[in-house]
């Protein structure tokens, strides 16, 4: 029986790489999007799909650490508006503007945008 490696692999010859926590939690949203395709998005990151189902299952079952408080999280949001403020208010006209980002994503701003939280959200869509 030969002990030679078949077809130039060994176990000392296989890469392994580990990967930050962050990225494996961008790679496993950037997998969730609508429309999107667990292999492209392997692809993408150069990861193999069978590893971005296995992160997808791990963090269906295990939620996010608690991070640091400097870092940006998202949190649920609802507006609601008595009645009589819509009516006591004047009516001003929205200054908005559209910004394209890569071809595929437009985010709309209004005239009370807050500077850091749009280039954060601009670098994120960026990246993708």
């Amino acid at each position: 029986m030969s002990t030679k490696p078949v077809m130039g692999t060994s176990a000392a010859g296989r890469r392994h790489r580990s990967w930050p926590e962050a990225l494996k939690r961008e790679i496993v949203a950037a997998s969730l999007a609508p429309g999107s395709s667990v292999s492209v998005v392997a692809r993408q990151y150069d990861v193999n799909a069978n590893q971005v189902f296995s992160w997808r299952k791990r963090y269906r079952e295990d939620p996010p650490a608690p991070s640091d408080s400097s870092a940006s999280q998202l949190m649920p949001v609802v507006i609601t508006a008595e009645q009589d403020d819509i009516a006591a208010q004047p009516s001003t006209v929205a200054e908005k503007i559209a910004i394209d980002v890569a071809g595929k994503y437009r985010v709309c701003v209004g005239s009370g945008f807050d500077r850091q939280a749009l280039r954060r959200v601009l670098d994120v869509l960026e990246r993708r």
